[in-house]
């Protein structure tokens, strides 16, 4: 067995036949066989169900849905009370990036703590790994993994381990792993404890547009957030021309719809916006290339890509986008996509150039 390294935490395993790679770990000829980062599987847990697991048999990507679904209510089982409360998270995810913008446009950092896994998933899935930049222990277990949290909280739960988590301290329990209601949940859950009165006002979901904000989550949860992975993960040549030419054609809608307004449900930000965020900042970086998502960039987009500048650098936004984490979460994680674990080292983006939103749109 040789290791050659990858990263200054991470080495690469590769069985040795007839290989031919220089001291230095070159490569020469392609006959070494992968076998994966080495990350030693825990025997004693089953394995990790990975998400590029929900494969049906017409070879497409099938989301499964969320298993925790309580919600924080005033003289409910989970009240809201600072401090109470801890979220766990991944830089790299964009599911759990939501709740991390909307902790931060809500004004929650004091009342709601939160943990970020390691951007590698291994065999066990989820990990606390404090030698990673910006990864800590697990402050409430001590646990290594994100697994035996769900397992000490529901023993013999066999369903998949997800981020985020907003868990109970007091209780001991997960409250919810579904990202759109934690972030409904944040968005006047907690107004009591809000950090200023422009954050308790801030209302990322108003009456009058829920029924709008609610059509374009769907055809953009659907076509977008979750159609680069319907295209990365497809097994079948009909199945990623579906997903792909579905994300392109609303990709072409969301151009049209962001030339004619600021954001995507009028002038005024909604979680709509946030939900859409995390997906768009992610696919120049990663979808592109490692989703097969090809056909266009994000820069070629006139109007998302300054949309996506403008939400970038709004505080909550691009200070809560890691992109080290979100390149090599993907390309070492995902080694049925990418089998040596190589992440590449493009493209460059400017998110802090400037935008023309406030010209074409002002308030």
């Amino acid at each position: 067995m040789y290791f050659y390294k990858i990263s200054k935490h991470y080495n690469v395993k590769f069985l040795k036949t007839f290989s031919k790679l220089s001291e230095n770990g070159r490569f020469l000829e392609p006959t070494a066989t992968f076998i994966g980062v080495n990350v030693k599987r825990n025997k004693t847990m089953k394995k990790h169900q990975d998400v590029s697991s929900s494969i049906n048999k017409a070879g497409e990507f099938v989301r499964k849905e969320s298993s925790f679904r309580n919600q924080v209510e005033a003289n409910g089982e989970f009240p809201p009370e600072s401090g109470r409360y801890h979220l766990y998270v991944s830089y790299a995810c964009p599911w759990a990036h939501r709740t991390l913008i909307s902790r931060k446009l809500k004004g929650l950092e004091d009342v709601i703590s939160y943990t970020t896994v390691d951007y590698l998933m291994g065999e066990n899935g989820w990990r606390f790994n404090d030698q990673i930049p910006g990864c800590t222990k697990d402050p409430i277990f001590g646990v290594e993994y994100m697994r035996e949290i769900y397992h000490k909280v529901s023993p013999g739960y066999d369903g998949r381990i997800t981020v985020p988590v907003l868990f109970d301290k007091k209780a001991k329990k997960i409250v919810n792993n579904e990202s759109s209601e934690i972030i409904r949940m944040f968005n006047h859950g907690f107004d009591e404890f809000c950090a200023t009165e422009q954050q308790r006002q801030l209302d990322l979901y108003p009456l009058e547009k829920r029924n709008e904000i609610d059509e374009v989550n769907a055809w953009v949860y659907l076509n977008i957030n979750n159609g680069v992975y319907r295209s990365g993960f497809a097994t079948s040549q009909e199945a990623y021309d579906k997903a792909v030419q579905d994300l392109f054609a609303h990709l072409d809608k969301l151009e049209d719809l962001l030339s004619k307004q600021r954001y995507v449900t009028g002038n005024t930000l909604t979680e709509a916006d946030v939900r859409l965020y995390t997906t768009l900042v992610r696919f120049d970086p990663v979808y592109h290339g490692h989703f097969k998502c090809n056909k266009k960039r994000i820069i070629d987009y006139p109007n998302i890509w300054s949309y996506l500048r403008e939400l970038y650098q709004m505080p909550g936004f691009g200070d809560t986008t890691d992109m080290e984490h979100i390149t090599k979460h993907y390309q070492m994680s995902h080694v049925k996509i990418n089998p040596y674990g190589i992440v590449y080292i493009g493209p460059d983006l400017d998110f802090m150039a400037p935008h023309d939103r406030n010209e074409k749109f002002p308030v």
